[in-house]
């Protein structure tokens, strides 16, 4: 038989996951009666839970955020995942600095219990994390949440950003959503001045003050990755080339992602991509690390550097044996 405490575990588990509950589907649920039902809800309101009820036998119980935070109480699983999530966005810095995750997961740790503690050491023993890219800039936990609940009241607010070349500008903005590429944080608003949709770096913006004004926004609403990708494929670069792989939109997408090119079909089994770069040279040396089929349509500068590439890479695999012999006179005569 479930002791108490993991009974009342395995009540607020069900509470949580359903609007509403008989009281004859928990004892059910549950093994027990429905007077140990009655008694453990009794206990749960002691524990600051808020638990509705309506009476008859039809009546149920709801379970609705309470006046006081009650405990967390969290099952193994449950644990282990939370567990998981918080070093994972240590080691990627998915939530900006990684201090807050690293502090709430050591927090974790000394509550958890020992069996849960073992299993995430096996984890944290197999897995491997890829080291970021030195010098990558990373947004303040703070910032995230500040622009979230910018996006959540949907309310203009003037925003001090500073662009990639370093100048500092203030702006009016509607803010909409917040997206997280796998590498950097997004800011998704509405330009007032402009009167269009804009993509902004979450670690340059540097001040979002609320305005009071209510904004409602009309469709149709921009898909915010979408604008994203676009973005982050097309500028601000040096070079854009223009590239055609003979295979269909979806294992295009495999080969350049979203967020490195933007993508047009080029009937069913082609898909041409706009990539941006630093140089001709540093596309060329992209464009032949994808090991798969392309032509490049523009421009002519990428072209060339990907011939050159090409041609080194040859030149360097090719055995000495097999080199041209140079037609010299001495072996003219022979």
């Amino acid at each position: 038989m479930l002791s108490t405490s993991a009974r009342l575990l395995r009540l607020v588990s069900l509470l949580a996951v359903r609007p509403a509950w008989t009281c004859g589907e928990l004892a059910e649920r549950m093994e027990v009666t429905d007077r140990t039902v009655r008694r453990d809800v009794a206990r749960l309101r002691e524990l600051g839970y808020t638990v509705d009820s309506d009476p008859g036998p039809w009546g149920g119980y709801r379970l609705r955020p309470g006046t006081r935070t009650p405990p967390l109480i969290l099952d193994d699983e449950e644990a282990l995942a939370v567990a998981v999530g918080l070093r994972e966005a240590a080691l990627s810095g998915a939530l900006g600095g990684d201090q807050a995750a690293l502090s709430a997961l050591l927090k974790l740790r000394q509550v958890l219990p020992r069996r849960v503690a073992e299993r995430l050491g096996d984890m944290d023993d197999a897995f491997v994390q890829t080291p970021r890219a030195a010098g990558e800039p990373q947004v303040a936990a703070g910032t995230l949440l500040e622009l979230a609940a910018a996006c959540r009241r949907g309310e203009r607010a003037r925003m001090a950003y500073r662009d990639w070349e370093g100048r500092a500008s203030v702006r009016d903005v509607d803010p909409y959503r917040l997206v997280h590429t796998g590498r950097r944080w997004y800011f998704v608003a509405r330009d007032v001045a402009r009167g269009e949709w804009r993509t902004f770096r979450a670690d340059r913006v540097e001040r979002l003050q609320p305005t009071g004004r209510a904004v409602e926004f009309t469709e149709p609403l921009p898909d915010p990755a979408l604008l994203v990708s676009r973005a982050s494929a097309t500028g601000p670069y040096a070079v854009l080339a223009t590239v055609r792989l003979p295979v269909p939109m979806e294992q295009a997408l495999r080969s350049i992602p979203a967020t490195v090119g933007l993508h047009r079909a080029d009937g069913p089994d082609a898909t041409v991509v706009e990539i941006g770069g630093s140089s001709a040279e540093g596309l060329a040396r992209y464009l032949v690390s994808l090991a798969t089929p392309l032509r490049v349509l523009a421009p002519d500068a990428v072209r060339r550097a990907l011939l050159h590439r090409v041609h080194e890479l040859l030149e360097e695999n090719v055995e000495e044996r097999d080199r041209p012999v140079p037609d010299t006179p001495a072996r003219r005569r022979s």
